[in-house]
């Protein structure tokens, strides 16, 4: 009876699967977040707070450690969703890297050079110079246009005060946190990439919203920000097109039932209650049951999500559509001992490791006829 089931199921493998005379061929392509967690280098940039992640800072971030990490994160690159789909992600969106030349000497690591993987990247107005990125494969997908929205939160009178803007003429200072004439905090941009993936239009949003500094409750505004500002994103993706594909990733630090993500971006857990034009989050189910992609406190949360408009969730595979969703949580991503044990393995004092979070990943599979 086993061995039946399987034989009914989807069994997908890239570039295409079959399974008898009468089974479907599909096309299967990842979709995958990461925070890399502090991707510096080691040179001392005397625009942004990054002191600590040098030879003489308090992390005596050197190049030995530098070139390990690289090796850690291309490890994980590769093997992001490899239980599926045998080709390392088409998409990776990623966050908290310095700059370009980071993510240039990652891509070269032997593990993904031969991916021949292709970078769009600004660098953000954050004080500590972290960016959020989009690595894609250049034999799959080619980017037409690609923009980063600024996302304007402001703080008044001690109170939190968050407002959005699509469009503004306002000059960003790479240097400030808080600007003293307007009161504007200063946080990572969107970045919004369309492109055609092997001949069907797709729009990818990378992700970094602000974090929780300050407590959950009062840095909430400045979040419910980032996400009117994606859903004004997604509208003006729509407007032109309807039927948009759209993908909005990132580390949202928050979770899945939280303001910004349910109200703001308007997200929804349930593919039948998704509205025309609307979001599906597959991730929200995932929290329900206790999984995370971050711990603190021993408390598990999904601060790293994909969501895909509801043009994704068609019954219709004649193009790509989302099939599932995954935590890659793997057994050497985590940490074996100590205080934080079962805890994403990340840099200490006597270990490179990879990352206080775990990645994330989606897969999108079309009919082959």
């Amino acid at each position: 009876m086993r061995v039946l089931h399987l034989i009914c199921l989807l069994i997908l493998v890239l570039p295409m699967a079959k399974v008898g005379a009468q089974s479907k061929k599909y096309s299967i392509h990842t979709v995958a977040f990461y925070n890399f967690e502090n991707l510096f280098d080691t040179i001392n940039d005397p625009h942004t707070n990054d002191d600590e992640w040098t030879p003489k800072g308090a992390q005596r971030w050197t190049s030995k450690k530098y070139n390990q990490k690289l090796q850690n994160l291309s490890r994980v690159l590769l093997e992001i969703g490899s239980s599926d789909n045998a080709n390392a992600p088409t998409f990776i969106g990623c966050c908290e890297i310095e700059n370009r030349g980071v993510l240039e000497d990652l891509i070269k690591e032997p593990k993904l050079i031969d991916k021949d993987f292709g970078i769009i990247h600004f660098d953000s107005p954050d004080k500590r110079g972290i960016d959020v990125a989009l690595l894609y494969q250049k034999k799959h997908f080619k980017p037409t246009t690609y923009t980063n929205v600024p996302l304007y939160v402001f703080k008044e009178e001690s109170k939190a005060k968050a407002i959005s803007k699509l469009e503004s003429d306002d000059k960003i200072d790479d240097n400030l946190e808080l600007n003293p004439q307007t009161n504007r905090v200063f946080t990572r941009d969107q970045l919004l990439v369309t492109g055609f993936l092997e001949g069907e239009e797709i729009s990818i949003i990378v992700n970094h919203w602000p974090s929780r500094s300050g407590g959950e409750k009062k840095s909430s505004p400045y979040r419910e920000a980032a996400g009117t500002l994606n859903r004004k994103v997604i509208d003006s993706l729509q407007r032109i097109n309807p039927n948009a594909k759209v993908i909005t990733l990132g580390d949202l630090n928050d979770g899945p039932y939280n303001k910004s993500i349910k109200i703001a971006l308007g997200a929804k857990a349930n593919k039948k209650e998704v509205p025309l034009l609307g979001i599906y989050n597959p991730f929200e189910e995932m929290a329900k049951k206790g999984l995370g992609t971050i711990a603190f406190r021993d408390s598990w949360d999904i601060f790293d999500q994909i969501m895909v408009s509801q043009s994704l969730i068609q019954d219709n595979f004649s193009t790509y559509q989302y099939w599932k969703s995954g935590i890659y949580n793997k057994s050497f991503l985590i940490q074996t001992s100590g205080q934080y044990k079962g805890y994403p393995k990340r840099h200490s004092a006597t270990e490179i490791g990879f990352s206080d979070h775990f990645p994330v990943y989606i897969y999108l599979i079309k009919e082959l006829k």
